[in-house]
């Protein structure tokens, strides 16, 4: 859903830049709940606020919903066939990739010191199990620090 709501607002509406984006997107992965709601529901509220977030969340989430009712509705008779046990079993990858697609897009707008430290604190999470908390509250202490003493510098 990240992929598809960052190329409808940013390249075909051309709503929101890049950057805009990009700092919405986090905003949202470090919210709880999941993240294409999230995403939906500040972009909604930054392009019309309230209502432009239940519109956003009501367009975010009905298809899905519609959806997932009616797989549940007869999923438990396809469940024994083994066609239907492969299908899910091919669309691991795929799901992988999805997943991919936005880390590569994201990527491309970042310069190699992020991107080396994203990388670094993927591997210190994942291989080492430290807690993601920890990092976020470091980015938001660091956020804060850079943005207090680069005061009257930076441009909005």
């Amino acid at each position: 859903m990240v992929p598809l709501i960052q190329r409808e607002i940013i390249d075909n509406r051309k709503w929101i830049s890049a950057d805009e984006f990009l700092d919405l997107l986090a905003l949202a992965q470090s919210s709880p709940g999941p993240i294409a709601i999230n995403t939906s529901v500040f972009v909604g509220y930054k392009m019309r606020g309230i209502l432009g977030s239940i519109v956003c969340i009501v367009g975010t989430i009905l298809a899905s919903f519609v959806i997932i009712l009616l797989i549940a509705m007869f999923f438990s008779d396809f469940t024994k066939y083994p066609l239907v046990e492969s299908a899910f079993k091919g669309m691991r990858p795929v799901v992988v990739a999805l997943i991919a697609a936005p880390v590569y897009g994201m990527a491309k707008g970042m310069g190699w010191i992020k991107i080396t430290l994203a990388a670094a604190v993927a591997v210190i999470v994942g291989f080492l199990g430290v807690s993601p908390v920890y990092f976020l509250i470091a980015g938001v202490v660091g956020g804060i620090i850079w943005g207090l003493s680069n005061k009257g510098r930076v441009k909005e």
